[in-house]
Parts: structure tokens; sequence; C-alpha cells
């Protein structure tokens, strides 16, 4: 991936490797982070909320907390750190 930050982002020349070209990405998931090449948040926010959607179970609440301190805490705070 390639992150420019100049304000008028020309097109960039293929990056070519012992003969084959690479492909430019929009965005990448790294460690379970979602990266995109202008590097903002959304793509990565909007994967996280897809994984915390518990209301939509209608389950009890009490299995839905003992669900989030199990499983969802953890997927909620992995990016914490980056």
């Amino acid at each position: 991936m390639v992150v420019d930050f100049r304000e008028n982002a020309a097109p960039l020349n293929p990056i070519t490797l012992c003969d084959p070209s690479v492909d430019s990405l929009e965005s990448c998931r790294f460690l379970g982070t979602v990266i995109s090449q202008d590097l903002k948040w959304e793509l990565n926010i909007g994967s996280i909320i897809k994984k915390a959607r518990l209301r939509e179970f209608n389950l009890p609440e009490t299995t839905m907390v003992h669900i989030y301190a199990t499983i969802m805490e953890s997927v909620l705070i992995s990016s914490i750190t980056i």
C-alpha cells in the first residue's frame, strides 16, 4: 500500500519487483485492523460495528452482557494501540 500525503496526489507509477508489477490496494486488513489508502478510519469502524451488533438476535440482556464481556470487548479494543 502506498500512502501519499500530498494535497494533489498525482497518479503513481506502477511498482515492479523482479519483473511482475505489484497491485495497488484501496485498503487492506492487518492484524484485524482495516487500513485504507487515505488513512481514514471509516472502513475499520464499519468492520467493528458489524461484529458488535448483538441486538439483532433479540437475546436477553444478561446473555448480551456475557457475550460482550467475553468476546466483543476484545474485538472492539483490538486496535486501541494503533
